[in-house]
């Protein structure tokens, strides 16, 4: 299993929010270049780079977007606010490894399939999840759609994966949501990544123990409740 740190950005800083809510936010880091160069020094082999501001709606971080893909040294996963083959070519073109889709790609059946196609192995679907059902809009509207339904409509098409993100467990550093990723894995035909709510090396263990592809940290190594140097030694892949 690989874990991933990420990236977060709202207004040009790296940030890491509680809960997915905007009036919570815990940690803002004045240079995300700096950020996610410090990472891949550590010894992490991949990152994932999310625009927080272009997910909700409020605006851009792409020109932050561009700084930490001229200068990475390891592969880099975009997303956040993604809803256009013109971006997902420009986010190929500007360095990334795989983009990240989400809102449409969850609204749009027949959009998502031939952004697979077009991009094969390069798209990573997003389910953000609250309650088993998959959000949208960067977590503030839900689509209805059950969680394994969802993903196991995705099966034929040729992904580079599928992201999990427990919502309501996101930045409380209590523990991720262990049934869901474990039927998440079950259900998928494509390496699954888990987020939200890793705090501790055995949450880790225990995401691996259930078939999980990798881990996307953030909260716990921004706050060194796990050591960065550590992890990546284990989980740097």
């Amino acid at each position: 299993m690989i874990v991933i740190p990420a990236v977060d950005l709202r207004g040009g800083y790296c940030v890491q929010l509680v809960g997915g809510d905007y009036a919570d936010e815990r940690v803002r880091l004045d240079d995300p270049a700096a950020v996610a160069r410090e990472w891949a020094r550590v010894g992490f082999s991949r990152l994932h780079v999310v625009d927080l501001d272009a997910a909700t709606g409020r605006g851009t971080n792409s020109d932050v977007i561009r700084d930490i893909l001229r200068d990475a040294t390891v592969p880099v996963q975009i997303g956040g606010g993604i809803r256009d083959e013109a971006q997902i070519d420009r986010a190929i073109d500007d360095g990334a490894s795989w983009v990240v889709i989400g809102t449409r790609a969850i609204q749009d059946e027949d959009w998502r399939g031939e952004m697979a196609h077009k991009f094969p192995g390069r798209i990573i679907i997003a389910a953000d999840v609250r309650e088993r059902r998959v959000a949208t809009h960067g977590w503030s509207e839900s689509s209805g759609l059950d969680v394994i339904d969802f993903v196991e409509s995705l099966s034929g098409l040729p992904l580079g994966g599928i992201l999990v993100t427990a919502v309501h467990k996101e930045g409380l550093m209590g523990g991720t949501d262990l049934p869901l990723m474990e039927d998440v894995a079950e259900a998928s035909a494509w390496p699954v990544y888990a987020s939200g709510g890793v705090a501790t090396a055995d949450d880790l263990r225990a995401l691996e123990h259930r078939g999980l592809a990798g881990a996307v940290l953030g909260m716990a190594l921004y706050t060194g409740a796990l050591d960065p140097r550590r992890i990546a030694e284990e989980y740097g892949e």
